[in-house]
């Protein structure tokens, strides 16, 4: 070993690159991360614009009817968890972008925890918002004549067509972030890795 910090390894001693290899493998996941909440922001923004500003006129014994989004208490939670989401995956996708760019931002337990908790949170409360929206969406097409519950689609089909691209988007968007909080659950609990190999790349 040279006083000078540099190591010299003699021939009959294997040299080991284990924190470059996580390092690497480091990166990919920032990556991945930043990919996957810029397009859950994006969906979660269209759908929240798509439902939102959704609306029909429809004319029933020359009485108009308009149909909007606020009708259904399930879209206008929908739009709300919608536009929650887009602003923190908004917030995230500033985060990973730092963290790209940089190449090693540390990232301390205390935030790793909130970010896995933040992440796990967002995902089951876009789940319940899809869950309440896919139901009320399901009665108006296929109705519910033991509740008397019409097919509301029959007469407003435009705004049902509408109001399913925001819900397929919102959809998506779920899916894309149930990816991010198994990203999010390995970058907390490998900084409680035993190994030196993780301890070196935890550093992110």
């Amino acid at each position: 070993m040279s006083y000078l910090g540099v190591g010299v390894s003699p021939g009959n001693v294997p040299v080991y690159h284990i924190g470059t290899d996580v390092k690497d493998v480091g990166r990919k996941v920032r990556l991945a991360e930043l990919i996957l909440r810029s397009v859950v922001c994006v969906l979660a923004l269209v759908s929240a614009l798509l439902v939102a500003t959704n609306s029909q006129v429809q004319e029933i014994f020359t009485i108009q009817k308009k149909a909007k989004f606020t009708d259904m208490k399930a879209l206008v939670f929908l739009v709300v968890v919608s536009a929650m989401a887009a602003a923190y995956s908004l917030v995230q996708v500033l985060r990973c972008g730092l963290s790209v760019v940089r190449g090693s931002v540390v990232l301390s337990k205390p935030l790793a925890w909130l970010i896995f908790s933040g992440d796990q949170l967002m995902a089951y409360v876009m789940l319940a918002a899809l869950g309440a929206a896919l139901q009320s969406a399901i009665f108006a097409k296929f109705a519910e004549p033991e509740l008397q519950w019409m097919k509301v689609c029959d007469m407003y089909g435009k705004f049902c067509n509408r109001s399913g691209e925001g819900i397929a988007c919102s959809a998506v968007a779920w899916l894309m972030m149930v990816i991010i909080t198994g990203i999010s659950s390995f970058s907390l609990f490998r900084l409680y890795g035993g190994n030196k190999g993780t301890k070196i790349g935890a550093g992110w």
